[in-house]
């Protein structure tokens, strides 16, 4: 089982929607998951905003990519890389310690991430 920020094992960070690289909930990573999608963050109106600006729209549904579309509340695996320019830009939004993945730690410091910590809700 692969751990999370906190040194435990890797919880789930949403199922509905059904997030992660693999698509199974869970912020894993592996060889193919170029974009390191390992940090469980709730969405924002303010970050979904950022990210459109950055050329990517996660609010629009793309089935083809068995993507539903994000609002704001929904819980989602974002490249680390997009969740530290958030940061950088003051619009990072709120993360999921026990489901965001130890290797986010490569990119950002576990402090910005606690500082960014929502509650825990257990049973996605």
């Amino acid at each position: 089982m692969p751990t999370n920020v906190l040194g435990q094992d890797l919880r789930c960070c949403c199922h509905k929607p059904v997030t992660g690289f693999y698509r199974d909930g869970y912020c894993r990573t592996g060889a193919g998951d170029t974009g390191l999608h390992t940090v469980c963050a709730e969405m924002t109106p303010e970050f979904l905003a950022f990210s459109l600006r950055r050329g990517n729209d996660l609010s629009t549904p793309r089935p083809e990519w068995e993507f539903p579309g994000l609002q704001s509340g929904d819980c989602w695996c974002l490249c680390v890389s997009r969740w530290k320019e958030a940061l950088d830009a003051g619009v990072a939004p709120p993360v999921r310690l026990s489901a965001t993945h130890s290797s986010a730690l490569e990119w950002v410091d576990l402090a910005d991430l606690k500082a960014h910590a929502m509650d825990e809700h257990p049973g996605l």
